[in-house]
């Protein structure tokens, strides 16, 4: 018995020296929270508050630039369900591209305002959008505060939603984003639920599972980079299986294997399905199209004029920089330094909390910026394009402060004093929401020197949304009121909001589109101007608003929107009396218009051109001399001192000037044509040619560039290059 007994034990020894061993390299200690009940409270509660706070902001928020698009793209879509997929409009749209977009939003908020009888032309329309656009920010912050005290505990969840809600530019991009925001709700809901599902494994909750798919569908169905999140799926559930049972061992745990397989791809197939079903153009070859459309946002095919270090440039030709100094200029410091703290605490935060997890955060709020960097894709509007990596940025820095503070938890004062630090850095960005609660999203933090500092360096108020506190204002004053007598003609560059913010008053109101630089191509009473798109130049010399400017929307003490008034429509008739070659009137027009705005340099220029054109020389090069002085950067005052010289047989000079202008802005199509003429005139046909094609280039249709081209072959002896400029000259309108 005795020896039966003993070889009994030696049995069980061999057999548990024979059992594998799993090294779980995840394990980390629990986060003990002895606060939680009432930390709890507190967590929901300024979640609850935070809902109702933005959803309230929103219905103050005016019309942003691009709704002109996603609104005729959510028309679309209605009608494409709604006929079962008869009407096909919604399957190209040339202009804007919208078809490479998802539809949710569009669907969603299309169909709310059909079934209430709302239309684009009646505010209740936009209002519902906004609602809708803020509660999906709402979304996004909630999940990012859930990330957070899924790793950290509660006071990381507090710190984290705290330092969002706080964030003037998320929050006002919430309030009328109606893209990059429902993307980012998408992204965070996605990044929450993978780390929710498998810190569970292998029994994860089923709310969390939904709330994976109902993640990575909404991130697809908004745009194509929605791809992104489920390459994370795999890649952190892949790390997690190996890290979490022992290595490549693990795939000896055939059972565990497919649970973690059926997950993974169940979520993927189900997110990418139900994705589809609100994109029409991917459900034409799901398979396909999504790809295509994430190829064509790669290279972002739009092109645009931004304000980037007081510098006017296309934002094709934007630094590596630019989305990082945007970030760095214009998140709460809380957030920048929170963020920087992570990652030098990366080391401590590793080994204190969920590894996988922490890693996942870094890499969601890091990896977008490095990619668009590395692929140098064309942005613009400052960072709105990588808003998505935004939550992340905040967790990481949640987490940072979280454990700054705990590493003083035996002494309470010093760790209120790392809270009163982390709430000092969040007071700037969240009193400046206070004071601007209409447009936040154009806060600059005091790293830029506020938007004081910013301004006539970085774009403010890019989307136009201040044109409804303009529109408001004049109907304060009783401009705009419902009994007018006489039509109101208001001219400006953001058609779009204005056409439907005025729609309520009907043919009494005319909106007209008029860029900045040719205002004075149209008559009209009132106009509503933004800083967008106008001179750095002009700006920062503080020549801006001009001199018929009667009010000003403004935040932070600098204008967004210059309300103008045209008293005589003096520039507008000046330059219409120099079309048609009536020079004295022309004359007698833009004399009267700068004797009412000194400051309009578009007279000054104008008059420069037709004195110029009578031989008044001098006349025409103080004429532009005092445009300048105004815009350093108007290209027609610019080109009248190039003509000035080349009129007084100086080609040296003349050709000096051009090549100033072109440095000021080089897309101005003129300045080519004239060094053209010039090379021409020396005997330089290649670099004539040159010179050509650039304008050509920069404007299509500059008939004069075609001409000269075809003029320089001719004398070339190459007739067939002739014809070929002459027969494209011809096709324009």
């Amino acid at each position: 018995m005795a020896k039966s007994g003993k070889s009994s034990q030696k049995s069980s020894a061999s057999a548990k020296k024979q059992a594998p061993v799993v090294v779980d390299r995840l394990e980390r200690p629990p986060v003990d929270d002895p606060s939680a009940p009432l930390l709890k409270k507190i967590f929901w509660g300024i979640a609850a508050a935070g809902f109702l706070y933005m959803v309230g902001l929103s219905f103050g928020s005016g019309i942003n630039a691009d709704d002109k698009f996603q609104v005729d793209y959510s028309q679309k879509l209605v009608q494409y369900y709604s006929t079962f997929g008869k009407d096909t409009t919604a399957l190209n749209i040339p202009e804007g591209n919208m078809h490479l977009y998802g539809g949710f939003f569009e669907v969603v908020t299309g169909f709310a305002n059909k079934v209430l009888g709302y239309t684009p032309d009646q505010l209740a329309y936009h209002n519902l959008r906004h609602a809708s656009s803020a509660i999906l920010g709402w979304v996004a912050i909630l999940c990012a505060g859930l990330l957070a005290l899924l790793i950290a505990g509660w006071r990381a969840g507090i710190i984290t939603l705290i330092v969002m809600l706080l964030s003037p530019r998320f929050v006002g991009d919430a309030m009328m984003n109606p893209k990059d925001i429902p993307f980012a709700a998408g992204y965070m809901m996605a990044i929450y639920n993978i780390a929710a599902v498998f810190d569970r494994m292998p029994a994860p909750r089923r709310i969390n599972i939904v709330g994976l798919i109902a993640g990575l569908a909404i991130a697809l169905a908004t745009r194509a980079g929605g791809l992104l999140p489920f390459a994370m799926l795999f890649l952190f559930a892949g790390l997690h299986f190996l890290l979490k049972n022992g290595g490549f061992k693990a795939f000896s745990q055939t059972k565990l294997l497919k649970k973690y397989l059926l997950i993974v791809v169940g979520a993927a197939v189900g997110g990418y399905a139900l994705a589809l079903l609100f994109w029409p153009f991917a459900l034409q070859k799901p398979f396909e199209n999504p790809f295509v459309a994430l190829s064509k946002f790669a290279v972002l095919e739009v092109k645009i004029r931004v304000l980037y270090e007081g510098v006017n440039v296309m934002s094709d030709k934007t630094p590596w920089h630019y989305p990082v100094k945007w970030i760095l200029y214009t998140i709460p410091l809380a957030a920048l330094a929170g963020f920087a703290g992570s990652l030098l605490w990366l080391g401590r935060l590793l080994r204190r909390y969920q590894p996988l997890w922490v890693m996942m955060v870094l890499f969601a709020g890091i990896f977008p910026v490095y990619y668009v960097i590395y692929k140098n894709s064309v942005i613009h509007d400052g960072w709105r394009h990588l808003t998505f990596a935004y939550p992340p940025i905040c967790v990481a820095a949640g987490l940072f402060w979280h454990e700054l503070a705990r590493t003083f938890s035996e002494r309470k004062y010093a760790q209120w004093a790392v809270y009163g630090a982390a709430a000092l850095l969040t007071v700037d960005a969240g009193a400046f929401i206070a004071a601007n609660p209409k447009f936040p999203y154009v806060y600059f933090n005091p790293l830029a020197g506020g938007i004081k500092g910013a301004y006539g360096k970085f774009e403010t108020d890019y989307w136009g949304v201040s044109v409804r506190q303009g529109l408001e204002w004049m109907e304060k004053k009783g401009i705009l009121k419902p009994d007018m007598d006489e039509t109101i003609v208001i001219a400006t560059n953001m058609y779009y909001s204005a056409k439907e913010l005025t729609a309520k008053y009907g043919d009494k109101v005319k909106i007209k589109y008029l860029k900045w630089e040719k205002r004075c191509d149209d008559a009209w009473d009132y106009a509503l101007y933004p800083t967008r798109f106008l001179d750095a130049a002009a700006l920062e010399k503080g020549k801006w608003p001009p001199d018929n400017a009667i009010h000003m929307i403004e935040a932070g003490g600098v204008p967004l929107l210059a309300i103008l008034k045209d008293n005589g429509k003096n520039c507008s008739l000046g330059m219409a009396a120099a079309r048609v070659g009536d020079w004295p009137t022309a004359i007698e027009r833009l004399q009267a218009e700068i004797k009412n705005v000194p400051d309009n340099e578009l007279a000054w220029a104008a008059l420069g051109q037709v004195y110029l054109t009578v031989d008044s020389l001098e006349l025409g090069k103080a004429a532009a001399e005092k445009a300048l002085e105004i815009n350093p950067d108007d290209s027609q005052a610019n080109n009248l001192i190039g003509m000035y010289w080349l009129y007084k047989n100086d080609g040296a000079k003349a050709k000096e000037q051009f090549e100033y202008s072109l440095r000021r802005d080089p897309s101005n199509p003129a300045a080519w044509y004239y060094l053209a003429l010039i090379a021409q005139s020396q005997g330089d046909y290649q670099t004539a040619l040159n010179n050509l094609m650039s304008a050509i280039r920069t404007a299509p249709n500059f008939k004069q560039a075609y001409e000269l081209s075809a003029q320089i072959y001719d004398r070339l002896g190459d007739p067939t290059r002739a014809q070929q400029f002459r027969a494209a000259m011809g096709q324009i309108k």
